[in-house]
């Protein structure tokens, strides 16, 4: 058992207790009222230091951050609490982290992830122009040689290389349009093919 389930199962117990004790405090025991106060700011205590240990575990399961694929190939993306679709694909045998943006025309790399995809930056040459948020920069054409997320495979796919001060890489509709449906339920984005 790890350091995280140990963890995990005194916080538990914690909850346990507060529960516990609150339905005991509830009942028709005959306790003295100063007793009862003190034990009950002691279990609000209790109960406040649990929430706090589990509160990682509680944001997981309201905000979940991992995507997920059902038997069907679709791939359901949750969406993050800042709004965005974050997606890990696998490019050319590395995991890369995406933001999924419809705005972006192509697959757009920031230059230390072209670097985690056996692409290297100081070799390529940067004669594209891509207009931004934060001005023109220069891009390089690149093919990669496979693109991989969950069971699907792609090869020999087309992006581009950022110039460029990008904090994140950019999975952009030239990818995108690769899937037969893009959909976006509730707080979730939806690909299929």
């Amino acid at each position: 058992m790890s350091s995280d389930n140990i963890a995990q199962l005194v916080y538990l117990g914690a909850l346990a207790l507060v529960l516990g004790g609150a339905f005991l405090l509830t009942s028709k025991l005959k306790l003295s009222q100063t007793l009862q106060m003190a034990a009950i700011w002691a279990l609000i205590f209790v109960g406040a230091i649990a929430v706090v240990g589990l509160w990682g575990d509680i944001q997981d399961d309201l905000y979940p951050t991992q995507a997920r694929f059902d038997d069907t190939g679709t791939i359901t993306i949750p969406r993050s609490r800042d709004g965005h679709y974050y997606l890990t694909l696998d490019i050319n045998g590395a995991p890369i982290d995406f933001i999924v943006d419809t705005g972006a025309t192509d697959i757009v790399l920031n230059q230390a992830d072209a670097a985690l995809a056996g692409l290297d930056p100081e070799n390529l040459v940067f004669l594209g122009r891509a207009a931004t948020a934060n001005g023109e920069v220069r891009t390089a054409s690149v093919r990669l040689d496979t693109v991989e997320i969950g069971p699907h495979t792609d090869t020999n796919v087309p992006a581009v290389v950022n110039d460029g001060e990008l904090w994140q890489s950019l999975l952009g509709m030239g990818y995108l349009q690769n899937w037969g449906r893009i959909e976006i339920v509730g707080n979730e984005m939806r690909l299929s093919r």
